[in-house]
């Protein structure tokens, strides 16, 4: 039977005293030498069936990637058989592409019977963010992600959380500590998803990303990564990116776009990412809709602020999940009310931002109106 126990179970639920021995140890592990993490990760998963790894909705490359990791961890160091889903969408092209080319195992979380895991694994997020589809009430037994710890992680069994630029350099440690071959599959994924999460190593990046860089770059099917980075893009990539130069409208420092409704989540972030490269910004900041819910996502170059922080402070009041670090975040929002509610949301948001971004220019001027 699944191990991971429901939030609201009480005391009486626990095992009884005398059988603590028998329990491995357990609680965060950040600070541990990485033999000892996989010494505790060993006696957690020990004598169990099978194990079910979550990465966060919509996944991007860095999540995807350290659910195949810790599933090769888990079936070859354990002997412990491993499924990897999602919630949500893969929907930016390099994304699909590296389903696609990597042969990911992959599937949808609507498709799994959580009662019947034995195990429950999130990577990339965390219980509190809300990014995922674990179902509300469970609490998983192992979570890796290299965001900073949340509200409540000390609960989690196993969690190993908050020191590195990506989660997939946690991974690479945990694969060399063990002394494990990598396939190239493996190897690829790995080190697309530190690339990518980390801008080329350009961002939000510590010692450990470098050195798992550099150890999985020789290991990296080139002719694979080249087809992962410059997939074929649908006409409504291109359509979306001519509405969001036409909508961008700068204030001072910070560009905000409004995309209106999109056809992947996967999009905000993208765009927001390309509208900081406009010369002068500090911070871009664009949000659409997608089934009923608002998608936003913040980029900075402002060293003072964390956008991680900024993004829960504001989102999460209003009932949103969100994730990020110091200079890149995104969240997302129930859509309710007429169509003037959700405008006044949108705007009372976009103040909101600007207003924390130190900027008073409220109106703003078109990108395309600049000289």
């Amino acid at each position: 039977m699944p191990s991971h126990k429901r939030a609201h179970e009480t005391a009486e639920d626990e095992p009884a005293a005398g059988d603590a021995e028998d329990r491995p140890p357990s609680g965060i592990v950040s600070e541990l030498p990485t033999k000892e993490k996989l010494a505790r990760l060993g006696q957690l998963v020990s004598g169990r069936r099978r194990a079910l790894i979550l990465t966060h909705d919509n996944p991007d490359p860095d999540s995807l990637a350290a659910a195949l990791a810790l599933a090769h961890l888990l079936e070859h160091r354990a002997n412990l058989p491993c499924r990897i889903a999602y919630g949500g969408i893969v929907g930016r092209a390099e994304n699909t592409a590296m389903i696609r080319v990597l042969h990911l195992p992959v599937l949808p979380a609507t498709r799994v019977d959580f009662s019947q895991e034995d195990v429950l694994a999130l990577v990339d997020t965390q219980p509190q963010a809300k990014n995922h589809s674990l179902p509300a009430g469970l609490t998983p037994d192992i979570v890796i992600d290299h965001h900073p710890a949340r509200d409540g992680i000390e609960q989690v069994p196993f969690a190993d959380v908050g020191h590195s630029g990506a989660t997939c350099s946690i991974l690479v440690e945990y694969l060399r500590a063990a002394r494990m071959a990598l396939s190239t599959e493996v190897a690829t994924a790995l080190f697309y998803g530190i690339k990518a999460d980390t801008r080329d190593l350009g961002r939000q990046t510590f010692q450990v990303d470098i050195d798992s860089y550099l150890y999985l770059l020789p290991r990296v099917d080139k002719d694979a990564l080249a087809q992962i980075e410059h997939p074929a893009l649908p006409a409504r990539y291109f359509r979306l990116y001519n509405l969001a130069i036409e909508k961008a409208r700068v204030h001072q420092n910070a560009v905000e776009v409004d995309l209106g409704e999109i056809y992947s989540p996967d999009m905000v972030a993208e765009v927001a990412e390309r509208m900081l490269s406009l010369e002068g910004m500090k911070w871009s900041l664009a949000y659409g809709s997608y089934q009923g819910q608002l998608f936003l996502s913040i980029r900075t170059r402002d060293r003072r602020m964390n956008a991680g922080r900024l993004i829960r402070e504001i989102c999460e009041d209003l009932g949103g999940s969100s994730g990020g670090h110091g200079s890149m975040a995104g969240a997302r929002l129930p859509l309710h009310g007429t169509r003037d509610q959700r405008r006044r949301l949108k705007r009372s948001l976009v103040s909101r931002f600007l207003s924390e971004f130190g900027v008073h220019d409220r109106k703003g001027q078109k990108l395309l109106a600049l000289g």
